[in-house]
């Protein structure tokens, strides 16, 4: 139907998501005797999505994956829900299970330490001879100090969000975690940064800005540099509305897009009329024109914009499947674990 060809056509050229990357090797069928029982061992973590030992546990994976990102082991992950033969073959009874496999061995030794990232790195040193430290995930939020703040803050092509801390505020030490899920849900979003500041560090940003207490939030929007306020709630959630409302972003707490971001509306309407006419090459025309017209350059998107007419392009060149098999190259790209989010999301706009 007209419809259903529409949403294919749109999965490819609209929808926008945003996901960091990731040092945790993500195993499937199609992989894992590739990289587990070959000539570097591994630690193999069976998850569930839905698991929340397996959420809680996901961060301390994360930075034990990122402290032996150079070293001769494989950190690995496999979600036994979507791929139960692997669940089966490895006899994982519950979630999350770790096993360790030597190196030509595909027998998993089962692992049953702590699970703090620390017990996690001991355990990795032991097994193949190494003394790391723990070293934490990078974060997602921009720091801001003396010799970047302006730089950062006062770009006008930049709406901007800054936490001006201290280290020994309790009040901080609870929103740290929140707030890093804020700049999570906004990577790849080049016009909106999600900032701290160690104010008592740096007392002097502090003073400019009439900081009197801890945590005091900011909000630096293209049209107002001076900065002002942010008396909001401090959820994810409250952050991220406030940060779309403001900025035109349509971000989803964690890091994907509302289904209508990216989307065009001068646009989605030449769609319709491409698919259902039966000159195409004459409704291509007016989109090529569309997408030059000031009316869409105002949406600041023009990557998106472009593809639209790149997709009417193909099909009327004859490549009917071409959204089809676009959205289903795109998905594979996207699967993967060590896509950069600048290119996760720009794949994801496509999609």
């Amino acid at each position: 139907s007209t419809l259903s060809n529409m949403r294919s056509f749109l999965l490819v050229a609209l929808a926008i998501t945003a996901v960091c990357a990731s040092d945790v090797l993500v195993l499937e069928p199609s992989n894992f005797d590739a990289h587990v029982g070959g000539d570097q061992p591994a630690l193999v973590e069976f998850f569930a999505p839905w698991c929340g030992h397996c959420k809680n546990l996901a961060p301390e994976y994360e930075i034990l994956a990122t402290t032996f990102a150079r070293s001769p082991v494989k950190i690995a992950s496999v979600d036994a829900d979507q791929w139960k033969e692997l669940g089966s073959r490895f006899e994982v009874k519950g979630f999350p299970t770790i096993k360790w496999f030597p190196a030509g061995s595909k027998e998993g030794e089962p692992y049953n330490g702590g699970r703090t990232a620390a017990d996690l790195v001991d355990f990795v040193n032991t097994k193949i001879g190494t003394n790391l430290r723990v070293k934490a995930a990078p974060t997602a939020v921009t720091v801001l100090t003396p010799d970047n703040f302006d730089s950062i803050v006062k770009d006008s092509s930049k709406d901007v969000l800054v936490e001006f801390y201290a280290p020994w505020c309790g009040h901080c030490k609870r929103l740290e975690p929140e707030y890093e899920k804020v700049a999570k849900s906004f990577e790849g979003e080049d016009s909106v940064v999600v900032a701290k500041v160690d104010a008592d560090a740096h007392k002097a940003l502090g003073t400019e800005y009439g900081v009197s207490g801890y945590p005091t939030i900011k909000f630096f929007p293209k049209d107002n540099k001076a900065g002002e306020d942010y008396n909001g709630g401090r959820t994810p959630e409250d952050f991220v509305k406030f940060l779309n409302d403001r900025s035109g972003a349509q971000r989803l707490v964690g890091g994907g897009y509302a289904d209508s971001a990216g989307r065009i509306p001068e646009l989605d309407t030449l769609v319709t009329n491409f698919l259902a006419s039966n000159d195409k090459a004459s409704v291509l025309k007016e989109a090529e024109a569309a997408v030059a017209s000031d009316a869409v350059k105002s949406h600041g998107n023009a990557a998106v914009a472009k593809f639209y007419t790149l997709t009417m392009k193909r099909i009327v060149e004859g490549k009917s499947d071409f959204a089809s098999t676009e959205l289903a190259r795109l998905e594979r790209l996207l699967s993967g674990s060590t896509i950069k989010s600048a290119d996760r999301a720009n794949f994801a706009k496509r999609k």
